[in-house]
């Protein structure tokens, strides 16, 4: 199908926000700058979905992320890519760089053909395109200092690791993508089959808490966040996800995402919210 007679270049996969570890574009954030982050959401979630999609080859896939790259670059007017014109006019209304949201088509284009990820090094590569760019956007609709992107790609790359984590048996099943490091598969004598199990074996097991380690070291980092912005209310933000991520990595530790899906409950995830917002508020 070319652009021509495509309607729409998105092929919507139904997730949206409430199907996030954190929250997005929640009351903490200042409501004129919610529209916005709802625009940037909203691309994100579809090139997200254009990548994921099983139905499309990868040529295909990569074919329709260059048309969104080339539309937000003013390349285009085409209709099909319409998520890409609205962001790309609400970037130019908060004067926000572009890079961002092509440095997350940078990413799902490597989701197109790349399935396999050599060692820690290089899944920290991809979650600095598919996720640090999301921090990032966010400290700059807020006007905030460069300064705090490291402790914001800490934070948004932990959380990345986490979203594979839970989803690692879906992601290999589904679209034969492993994100776990393959040079700790191979030292714990695992392969990725081990993913088709019904329980995580010991090997697999020990790569877990190997991503796990990482992860949190990525979060103490993330800790330092909140306190270095100057936006109380992205402030409450930051500190509610830094506190979602701990405990979530806390228990992937304890439980098993083979078997089972390991997510927050309710009361706990309303548990990060309060704490959050009392450490984002007065900023201990």
């Amino acid at each position: 199908m070319t652009d021509a007679t495509m309607t729409t270049a998105e092929t919507p996969s139904g997730k949206g926000a409430k199907d996030e570890n954190f929250p997005v574009g929640s009351i903490f954030l200042p409501a004129e700058l919610r529209p916005h982050v709802a625009i940037f959401y909203a691309y994100a979630r579809a090139i997200d979905d254009v990548a994921d999609n099983a139905e499309l080859s990868p040529e295909e896939k990569v074919r329709r992320l260059d048309g969104f790259d080339q539309a937000m670059l003013g390349q285009n007017d085409d209709p099909a890519y319409e998520k890409a014109h609205a962001i790309r006019q609400s970037l130019s209304e908060c004067d926000v760089t572009i890079q961002h949201c092509r440095d997350l088509i940078t990413a799902f284009k490597q989701d197109a053909v790349k399935a396999r990820y050599d060692n820690w090094s290089d899944l920290i590569n991809y979650c600095m395109h598919s996720a640090a760019p999301v921090g990032r956007y966010l400290l700059d609709i807020h006007g905030e200092d460069p300064a705090g992107y490291p402790a914001s790609d800490a934070l948004c790359n932990a959380l990345q690791v986490l979203n594979h984590l839970q989803d690692c048996q879906d992601d290999y099943q589904e679209m034969d993508r492993v994100y776990l490091p393959q040079d700790w598969m191979g030292t714990a004598g695992e392969t990725v089959e081990a993913l088709n199990q019904p329980a995580a074996s010991t090997g697999l097991r020990t790569v877990m808490d190997q991503c796990l380690d990482g992860t949190d070291e990525l979060l103490a980092l993330a800790d330092r966040l909140a306190g270095q912005l100057q936006s109380r209310r992205l402030a409450m933000e930051s500190a509610t996800i830094v506190k979602i991520a701990h405990k979530l990595s806390a228990e992937l530790r304890s439980r098993d995402p083979i078997a089972e899906r390991v997510q927050l409950t309710k009361p706990q995830f309303l548990t990060c919210c309060v704490r959050g917002f009392w450490q984002g508020l007065f900023g201990y």
